[in-house]
C-alpha cells in the first residue's frame, strides 16, 4: 500500500497580495485566491482524495481552501500547525514598520530567539510546528494501520500555511542548504511526503 501525507498551502489572501506580516490574524481568501484554487483543481494539481483523512488549522483561509479543492469534507483542526504569530506586527508591512526600533531589532536577529511584541520567536514557532507535525504523523500512522487489512492506500491531507510547510521541510531535510523562505511553496501548492514505517522517504513538490 502507498502511504502519503499531503501538505497544501492555502490560497492567496489580501495579506499575501499586500505583503503583510500576518499569521494568527484570521482573514479569508482573496477573490484571486479562490479563482486560482479552482483552476488548479480543474487541471488535477491535487492528489485524488479517495478515503483520505483531512485536516486544516481551523483558520478561515485553510477552511475555504479545503472546501474549494475537495468539497465539504469531515475534517479535524490541528491548531499547532498554524502560522507564526507576529504579535503587534500583524497586518502591517515592512514599509509601515521599518522606522520602529523593536522591528529593526527583531529582523536583525539571526538566531530566531527574539519575538515581535506579543508574538512568538522563530525558534518557538519551529518547536510548535515540530510538535504539531508529530501529531499529524501519528494520526496518519493510525490510519495506515487501520487500512492495511483492506490493502487501501493511506492519504492524509493537511491544508496549512507557507511558514508551517517550510518549518516541516527544514526538519525533514536539515542537511540541505536552503533557507526558510526557499521551502515555502506558492499559495495553493505544497508537497507530498511519501512515508514508510512512519518515516518520510521521499518528497514531491507540486
Amino acid at each position: 500500500m502507498e502511504s502519503r501525507i499531503c501538505l497544501i498551502r492555502h490560497g492567496i489572501t489580501e495579506g499575501n497580495k499586500q505583503r503583510l506580516y500576518y499569521g494568527h490574524t484570521d482573514i479569508p481568501l482573496a477573490d484571486e485566491g479562490i479563482e486560482e484554487l479552482k483552476a488548479l483543481t480543474e487541471v488535477g494539481t491535487y492528489p485524488d482524495s479517495g478515503s483520505a483523512a483531512f485536516y486544516t488549522t481551523g483558520m478561515i483561509r485553510t477552511e475555504q481552501t479545503l472546501e474549494i479543492i475537495y468539497g465539504k469534507r469531515e475534517h479535524e483542526a490541528l491548531d499547532q500547525l498554524r502560522e507564526i504569530n507576529f504579535g503587534d506586527f500583524e497586518m502591517r508591512s515592512h514599509g509601515k514598520l521599518k522606522e520602529l526600533e523593536e522591528y529593526q531589532i527583531w529582523i536583525a536577529d539571526k538566531r530566531g530567539e527574539l519575538a515581535p511584541p506579543n508574538g512568538e520567536s522563530i525558534n518557538i514557532f519551529h518547536s510548535r510546528i515540530s510538535s504539531g507535525f508529530e501529531e499529524l504523523k501519528n494520526r496518519h500512522l493510525q490510519r495506515v494501520l487501520s487500512l492495511r487489512h483492506r490493502e487501501e492506500n493511506a492519504l492524509s491531507v493537511a491544508v496549512c500555511h507557507g511558514g508551517t510547510i517550510s518549518a516541516v521541510l527544514q526538519d525533514v531535510y536539515p542537511d540541505r542548504e536552503k533557507n526558510f523562505y526557499a521551502w515555502i511553496p506558492k499559495p495553493g501548492h505544497g508537497y507530498i511526503l511519501y512515508m514508510e514505517d512512519g518515516s518520510i522517504v521521499d518528497t514531491e513538490k507540486f
